[in-house]
């Protein structure tokens, strides 16, 4: 695969899955964190910091945006709901499997 086919391609799949997480609005962060070790936060940090490294400055505000669909304010109002202690012991005991936040060339 060529190189502009492979960013398109990788370019193609972040909006998949940027839109189907928008959908899921049922499946809480803590959740995703604490199964794959990242979450929509970690997704707008990734995105910021891409976009910091070729030019293109951003808040984290409008990173989460981009990935939430909507202000981040709205959508914890409408989607997010209070972790159970369960959730926060697991989230503590994968810290060490967490996303690193970085630039992947």
């Amino acid at each position: 695969m060529d190189e502009l086919t492979r960013l398109k391609a990788e370019a193609a799949a972040f909006r998949g899955l940027v839109q189907h997480l928008q959908k899921r609005t049922d499946v809480q962060n803590i959740d995703i964190m604490n199964t794959a070790g990242f979450c929509r936060n970690c997704l707008a940090k990734w995105y910021k910091a891409a976009a910091e490294h070729y030019g293109a400055p951003m808040t984290y505000d409008q990173a989460q945006e981009a990935v939430y669909g909507m202000p981040i304010g709205d959508w914890k109002s409408k989607y997010q709901k209070s972790a159970s202690s369960e959730q926060e012991q697991k989230f503590e005991a994968t810290k060490p499997l967490h996303a690193k936040i970085g630039v992947v060339e």
